[in-house]
């Protein structure tokens, strides 16, 4: 299992497969489930020119980190893989890369989907946005 918290630009397919490559569980898995999220150019009916988005170094690892562990403990995985950006981002950029390795698509499915929903809701980030007027802090998570 790996976390990385990234300050700048990333290319998510290419880290997808850095690590597929150097994981030392080749032919092992029969599916790998991957997820990537890019920022888009609109939110709450306004558009959004950029984000900001900022975390508290140590305890967002350490939470991606846990959710990880518990993803490990609940389905049958060989791997896991979380890559998170941070910093200043504009639309299309990629924020996140989520990537689980099973014997089977059905636990690299669920797990996948586990980690990307605790993430979305729970990990200590913060998100700034830059809309033409003004800029504000996105208060709900989705």
């Amino acid at each position: 299992m790996l976390v990385e918290i990234k300050d700048a630009p990333f290319e998510p397919y290419q880290c997808l497969l850095d690590y597929q490559a150097n994981a030392g569980f080749a032919g092992k898995y029969g599916a790998t489930a991957a997820f990537v999220g890019t920022m888009r150019e609109f939110n709450q009916g306004d558009d959004v020119e950029a984000m900001l988005l900022e975390h508290y170094p140590g305890m967002t690892e350490k939470y991606l980190e846990k959710i990880s562990a518990e993803a490990a403990t609940k389905w049958n995985i060989l791997d896991s893989l979380i890559v998170h950006r941070i910093g200043e981002m504009l639309p299309n950029d990629p924020i996140v890369l989520v990537a689980v390795w099973s014997a089977h698509r059905a636990e690299a499915f669920d797990a996948s989907r586990y980690l990307m929903e605790e993430l979305k809701s729970r990990a200590p980030f913060w998100k700034k946005e830059r809309l033409a007027e003004q800029t504000r802090w996105v208060e709900k998570k989705t």
